[in-house]
């Protein structure tokens, strides 16, 4: 199994009431749903933060930096 989580919460991501983490069972899903999810907050939210997505064993942490 693999998961696809958020590393913090902030506000905008709080308010859009997405799942904080989503499990697939194989790699490539899991990777396509993270790229697709760190791409749809940075252009949909406040952009006070950039989402990056990072590996981590089974997991795939979308990241979140200050802008």
């Amino acid at each position: 199994m693999f998961n696809v989580k958020m590393e913090k919460e902030c506000g905008c991501f709080k308010r859009s009431g997405m799942d904080s983490i989503k499990t697939f069972g194989n790699k490539d899903d899991a990777m396509i749903e993270a790229k697709a999810w760190a791409e749809e907050m940075n252009e949909t939210f406040c952009q006070k933060h950039n989402f990056t997505v990072a590996e981590e064993g089974n997991d795939l942490i979308i990241k979140v930096e200050m802008n």
